[in-house]
């Protein structure tokens, strides 16, 4: 059963099983209290009775965002949910996606409810199309498939998917997949950007939490870009 995970004042992940061509990846929204007293939710997942329970508990739900081109599996559960809450996503997803009510695309520049609370940067040059979040109040990252930091996996299938694409025991991005980062130096400069920031922990999609070392572990993770 999901429950919500505090990670610092204002701010929450939760993770959940998911599955993606079979490999037990799992996935994970992170939950962000504005300084305004509502809810963001990114990257949604599947909407327990417990959970909304939970998120209710915290404040109204005022924005869920899908922050690239895949994280929008539960998009309709959390709108369905929450139907006065903003759907933020990249421009393309509208068009993959035309069942659901977007209201804003995601962009470099903050949602003026967002604006004392989370910096946006968009990951040019990437077929994902994915925005991460600074959330400045706890210094934390928040990201989707930015990396991915699995130990090992004691499904089969998910093992070999991580020995193969070099993640068992690594905090990167899978070999297979920097395919994706079609401008490499238009990635590269939004990565040094990011690297800007001041985080010391990093919210991930799938696999564990990057709680130590967080800035050390993304400019290692993602140093392949200069390749």
């Amino acid at each position: 059963m999901p429950r919500l995970q505090q990670l610092a004042e204002n701010i929450w992940a939760v993770s959940t099983n998911h599955s993606f061509l079979g490999m037990h990846l799992g996935t994970r929204m992170t939950v962000v209290r504005l300084a305004g007293g509502g809810l963001w939710l990114h990257s949604p997942v599947a909407m327990s009775a417990d959970l909304r329970q939970e998120l209710d508990a915290l404040g109204p739900v005022r924005h869920i965002v899908c922050p690239n081109l895949y994280h929008h599996v539960y998009a309709r559960e959390a709108v369905a949910a929450y139907p006065q809450a903003m759907l933020h996503g990249p421009h393309a997803l509208r068009r993959k996606r035309k069942d659901l009510p977007f209201a804003a695309d995601l962009s470099d520049t903050p949602h003026p409810d967002w604006l004392n609370d989370l910096a946006p940067l968009v990951i040019r040059g990437c077929m994902l199309q994915e925005t991460v979040f600074f959330h400045q109040p706890s210094r934390t990252l928040i990201t989707s498939d930015l990396v991915e930091n699995f130990e090992s996996s004691p499904h089969w299938l998910t093992r070999m998917y991580l020995k193969v694409c070099g993640l068992e025991g690594k905090i990167t991005w899978g070999g297979p997949y920097r395919l994706l980062y079609r401008n490499r130096k238009a990635a590269r400069a939004c990565i040094d950007r990011l690297l800007e920031w001041p985080f010391e922990r990093v919210v991930i999609a799938h696999g564990d939490l990057i709680l130590r070392d967080a800035h050390e572990s993304i400019a290692r993770g993602m140093a392949w870009l200069k390749a």
